[in-house]
């Protein structure tokens, strides 16, 4: 394939990872060029850390922008925490958010696994999702003020790492184990299909960048130890998904993003505490 088409490919798949998973419009003649089919979608799936490049981004520019505006007070990190929070929890329609939920209430409300499966895809959220929700939402908060308090450069580094290396782990579990969704009714199915090493390669390219950026901005130690907490995250996600249902669904992908995520900051945290 020529270089041109393999430019056009790449950037198409990526614009359908875009549209899958966040809010961001790709419509109109923009759409039409780059299309859609199953393999595509299958496809796109290398690119998921690409698409936490936009998350993150935006998340800094929401933390950056609520920092100035307010007064310089002991509340000021906590409130621009929450907002890129909610800045990253509309741009992805909360769709990573809604399967830690779902994934929770599932292993929260029954040991068996059959039932635990038919949990998961009733949409009303029970009281395992909530409080897994809201626990998150709280420690993710809750580490974000702790870093702009440190450090705001380390808040913004982290911001920018995590969206994207939490975003890789995912492609991992589609690797390593069966998807046991729903065939027919399943929005993750076409991910889980035969995703190929090349594909967990592009993953791991895309998170090169913003991982150099910050270790650059705020140094090797503190970077190096969210990756850390973040694969460690993975690991015990892995665990979990594995023991408990023998598989993968698209609500434990969303559930695992999550928890790596919360797993980053926390590293990072850790690593300026002891320093």
């Amino acid at each position: 394939m020529a270089p041109a088409a393999r430019a056009s490919t790449f950037l198409r798949h990526y614009l359908v990872a875009v549209q899958f998973f966040t809010r961001l419009p790709v419509t109109g003649s923009l759409a039409r060029w780059v299309g859609f089919s199953p393999e595509m979608l299958r496809a796109s799936a290398a690119h998921f850390p690409g698409v936490g490049w936009l998350v993150g981004s935006a998340a800094c520019a929401a933390f950056a922008i609520v920092s100035l505006v307010l007064p310089a007070t002991g509340f000021t990190p906590l409130v621009a925490a929450v907002a890129a929070t909610a800045c990253t929890a509309w741009m992805t329609g909360a769709f990573h958010e809604d399967g830690l939920a779902d994934l929770a209430d599932g292993l929260g409300g029954s040991a068996d696994r059959q039932r635990a499966l038919e949990i998961m895809k009733d949409s009303r959220i029970g009281s395992f999702g909530a409080m897994a929700l809201v626990l998150a939402l709280l420690m993710k908060v809750g580490l974000l003020g702790v870093l702009a308090a440190a450090s705001p450069t380390a808040a913004f580094a982290a911001l920018l790492a995590a969206h994207v290396v939490s975003r890789f782990w995912p492609l991992l579990v589609i690797r390593t184990l069966a998807h046991i969704g729903d065939a027919a009714g399943s929005k993750s199915k076409p991910l889980a299909d035969a995703i190929s090493i090349g594909a967990v390669a592009i993953g791991a390219t895309w998170c090169v960048v913003p991982l150099a950026v910050a270790v650059l901005a705020q140094g090797l130690a503190p970077i190096a130890a969210g990756v850390a907490g973040s694969a460690l995250a993975f690991l015990w996600m892995h665990r979990l998904l594995s023991r408990r249902l023998q598989g993968f669904t698209g609500d434990g992908l969303g559930a695992t993003q999550q928890v790596c995520e919360l797993g980053f900051y926390f590293g990072v945290a850790c690593a300026l505490g002891a320093a």
